[in-house]
């Protein structure tokens, strides 16, 4: 009896071990034999992606909520508080000083034979709406827009913090709701005058000739002139880059993520201080550049010995067309000075 209980204990034993050693294999298998470089976990590509945000968990609903910190917007914050003001500061004093300076020089283009008392039409009265809403647009938006980047330094200090507050209030409102008449603006001059801002060969000898800027001879032109043209596409281009990018940050994540609003605030800041900066050319020489340009924006006409001088090829077409200059109104006619 005592043999047989032996058996019985010893296969009871056996079969214990074989138990253990079974379940000790699945184990040691799920070891790497080996660590594999490029394996996800140890993959650079991931580690550096995770990098760039640090997220942590939440249970709102907006899962972007859980983004403790975004590194990469280190370096947005750089550029909006260090790098945007001075390049901003550059291109608009710059400009706004060169332009003082040629006007000291230079002086007011006058009408070489002085004004002949008749006048001819250049802009019509829709033409000169859709001039006019686009600029008064752009002026509030330019203004409001400054004052993201330098009313804080500049303003603020000026009128406190609770004038400051509300002013900004207000011109935040004015620069979303205002930036769709001014995109429509922008449309309807791309559509307006694209025919007549196409290079052509008259441009090369204008540009030759400074324009009549430089000297004080005026080379032929067309409708518009090849600094004109510079303009009007400056507006067209600048207009949409600035229009596209102000609506992704104005309705944000419906089209881009953080990172790309960021890039989108990039773009929309140094286009916009640019912009501002070509424009100051454009009021420059519709004022006080040129003697008789400003009338063609307020009246729509312009004198018949302007045209000659300044855009003679137009001129003449205008003439070809059978469209005469007429007697100018009584009480615009200037003497030649």
């Amino acid at each position: 009896m005592m043999p047989f209980l032996a058996r019985i204990r010893l296969m009871v034993g056996a079969l214990a071990m074989l138990t253990i050693i079974a379940a000790a294999v699945p184990a040691a298998a799920q070891q790497p034999t080996q660590v594999n470089p490029t394996a996800s976990a140890v993959n650079e590509d991931q580690l550096l992606k995770q990098l760039r945000m640090i997220d942590g968990r939440c249970t709102l609903p907006d899962q972007k909520a859980c983004t403790l910190e975004q590194p990469a917007g280190r370096d947005w914050r750089q550029f909006h508080q260090v790098a945007l003001p001075w390049i901003g500061t550059i291109a608009i004093i710059g400009i706004f000083g060169a332009l003082l300076l040629f006007y000291l020089i230079r002086g007011t283009v006058r009408i070489a034979d002085g004004r002949s008392g008749r006048t001819l039409l250049r802009f019509n009265a829709f033409e000169r709406f859709v001039h006019w809403m686009t600029a008064v647009c752009f002026i509030v938006l330019a203004i409001s827009g400054l004052n993201i980047t330098f009313g804080k330094d500049l303003l603020l200090p000026l009128i406190g913090p609770e004038a400051f507050t509300g002013w900004s209030q207000w011109a935040k409102y004015a620069h979303n709701y205002l930036s769709f008449p001014f995109t429509l603006g922008v449309v309807l001059t791309f559509l307006m005058w694209l025919t007549s801002n196409f290079p052509t060969k008259a441009d090369i000898e204008w540009i030759k000739k400074g324009g009549g800027m430089v000297g004080h001879e005026h080379p032929p032109a067309g409708r518009f002139n090849p600094g004109q043209k510079f303009i009007y596409w400056m507006v067209v281009v600048g207009g949409a880059a600035v229009a596209v990018t102000g609506y992704l940050l104005m309705f944000p994540f419906y089209a881009t993520n953080i990172a790309g609003m960021q890039v989108a605030q990039v773009i929309h800041a140094l286009v916009g201080v640019l912009f501002i900066a070509g424009i100051l050319v454009h009021i420059y020489m519709g004022t006080l550049g040129e003697e008789g340009a400003f009338e063609s924006m307020t009246n729509g006409t312009v004198d018949e010995n302007w045209a000659k001088q300044h855009h003679s090829i137009w001129y003449e077409q205008e003439v070809a067309k059978g469209n005469i200059a007429t007697p100018a109104p009584e009480g615009r006619i200037q003497p030649a000075e």
